[in-house]
C-alpha cells in the first residue's frame, strides 16, 4: 500500500477519460524507491525464478532495471525505440491506439538460451511489454518473467501477457479506478 500512495494519479491525461498513473513521484521518494527495488531484489534473490539478464524497456524500464541488475548482481540490456542504438538491431512493430511503433534491441544483447527479467514501470495494454518479449525470443531468449511496478488489470494487458504464456508479477495494481 506504502508503494501504491506514493504514485500521482493525473485525470484525463494524455487525453479525455485516461487515468494516468505516474511513478515519477514514488522513484523522486527515497523511500519509496528504496521499497521498490528492495522488494523485487528480495522476490528474485531467492533464485526462485532462474534468470541470466535483466532487460529494461525504454524509459522508465531503465531506472528500474539498472537498480535491480545493481542490487542482484545481473547484467542489465535496454529496449529502445527505433533509432536509438548505435550498433546492428532487431526489430519489432507493434500496435498503438492510433498507428504503430517499434522497439528494438541489439542483436548481440545475449545469446540463445538467456533466460530473461523483463522489465518495466506500468503494464496497461501491454503493447509495448509483448512486442518487447518477442524481441528477447528472436534472439533466442526465455523471458522467465514480466515484472512491473503497476498493473492496470482493467486494461489487458496482464490478459494478453499470460495469455501468450508469460509469468507476469507487479507490485500493485489500480483496478477500476
Amino acid at each position: 500500500m506504502q508503494i501504491k500512495s506514493k504514485i500521482r494519479s493525473i485525470p484525463d491525461y494524455p487525453k479525455k477519460g485516461i487515468m494516468f498513473r505516474d511513478i515519477t513521484t514514488l522513484i523522486k521518494d527515497p523511500v519509496g524507491f528504496r521499497l521498490v527495488i528492495d522488494s523485487l531484489t528480495q522476490r528474485y534473490i531467492t533464485g526462485e525464478i532462474d534468470f541470466d539478464i535483466i532487460v529494461g524497456i525504454e524509459a522508465r524500464g531503465f531506472i528500474m532495471g539498472g537498480a535491480l541488475s545493481y542490487t542482484l548482481g545481473k547484467g542489465f540490456v535496454p529496449i529502445r525505440k527505433s533509432g536509438k542504438l548505435p550498433a546492428d538491431v532487431v526489430s519489432q512493430d507493434y500496435e498503438l491506439e492510433y498507428g504503430t511503433d517499434k522497439v528494438e534491441i541489439h542483436k548481440d544483447a545475449f545469446g540463445k538460451g538467456t533466460k530473461v527479467l523483463m522489465v518495466d514501470d506500468l503494464l496497461a495494454t501491454g503493447g509495448t511489454a509483448l512486442a518487447s518479449a518477442a524481441l528477447i525470443e528472436k534472439l533466442g531468449g526465455v523471458v522467465a518473467e514480466t515484472v512491473f511496478i503497476v498493473n492496470l488489470p482493467d486494461v489487458g494487458g496482464e490478459k494478453k501477457l499470460k495469455d501468450k504464456g508469460y509469468s507476469v508479477f507487479s507490485l500493485t495494481e489500480f483496478e477500476g479506478e
